[in-house]
C-alpha cells in the first residue's frame, strides 16, 4: 500500500479552504472573465497556475498541482465539469470535480461529486473568480443530473453557495467523523434524503513525497518557504 503524503481528508480541506482570501487584494472586480471547458492543450498551463496559487500556502511548496494531474488520469475524473476561467487568452482559474461515494451500513453505494482543487492565479484572487467558477460549475452539475456535491472547506465561504454541514444528512467522513468543514450541497430538493453513511473521495487525493519530487522536476525551480498560513503536521 502506498504511503500517503498527507491524508485524503487533510488534502481536501487544504484544497477547498478558499485561497482567494490568502493574498493581497487588487482593487476592483474583473468583469470580462470567460469560463470554458479545459482541454488537453491547457493541462500544463493549468498545473503551473495551480502550483502558483497554492505555493507555500499550506505547506512549503505544494501538492495540489500533482493532485490535478493525477485526477485527470483517474476514472473518477468528471471531464464535463472541468472548467477554466480566462482573462482573454490567459488562464487565471480552474475548478475540477471527481466522482465520490457514500456507503451506508447496508453496503449500499450512492454516487456524489467531490469538488476540488479550486485554484485562482494569485494576482487575480479576491476578484470573485472563484465564485464565478463555483456558481457556473454547480449549475452545470445540476443540469447533468448529479445528486449532490460534498466538500471539505471553509464554512464561511461555501455557505454562500448553499453548502451545509453533513450532519444534516447523517453523512460522516470515511473514518466516521464530522466537523464544520465537512459540507454538502443538494443539487435538487431532497436529493440526499435517502442517503446516509460514510463518504469516500477519489484515490487521486492520495500522493507520496516520492511522487511529488519526481513531478516537480517538470516545473521551473521555486524556493520553498515556511509561512504563517501553513498547517503544522
Amino acid at each position: 500500500m502506498k504511503k500517503l503524503y498527507i491524508s485524503v481528508k487533510l488534502n481536501l480541506i487544504l484544497i477547498n479552504v478558499i485561497i482567494e482570501s490568502s493574498y493581497p487584494r487588487k482593487e476592483g472586480i474583473i468583469m470580462d472573465i470567460s469560463i470554458r471547458p479545459e482541454n488537453e492543450n491547457d493541462f500544463k498551463i493549468v498545473e503551473n497556475m495551480i502550483r502558483e496559487a497554492f505555493w507555500d500556502l499550506y505547506k512549503p511548496g505544494c501538492v495540489e498541482h500533482l493532485i490535478v494531474h493525477n485526477m485527470r488520469e483517474s476514472s473518477d475524473f468528471v471531464r464535463g465539469l472541468d472548467y477554466v476561467a480566462c482573462d482573454g487568452n490567459l488562464i487565471v482559474g480552474n475548478i475540477i470535480y471527481s466522482k465520490a461515494k457514500v456507503i451506508n451500513d447496508k453496503n449500499e453505494e450512492f454516487e456524489v461529486l467531490c469538488m476540488g482543487p479550486l485554484g485562482v492565479l494569485p494576482s487575480y484572487q479576491k476578484k470573485g473568480i472563484g465564485s464565478l467558477l463555483m456558481n457556473y460549475s454547480i449549475e452545470k452539475a445540476r443540469q447533468s443530473g448529479y445528486k449532490a456535491i460534498i466538500i471539505f472547506g471553509d464554512p464561511e465561504y461555501y455557505k454562500r453557495f448553499g453548502f451545509i454541514n453533513n450532519s444534516e444528512y447523517d453523512i460522516q467522513t470515511s473514518s466516521g467523523e464530522n466537523f464544520d468543514a465537512f459540507m454538502a450541497l443538494e443539487l435538487y430538493n431532497g436529493s440526499l434524503r435517502q442517503v446516509s453513511g460514510k463518504f469516500f473521495a477519489s484515490d487521486s487525493f492520495e500522493t507520496t513525497e516520492e511522487e511529488l519530487e519526481i513531478f516537480e522536476k517538470e516545473f521551473p525551480h521555486k524556493e520553498k518557504h515556511v509561512t504563517e498560513t501553513q498547517f503544522v503536521n
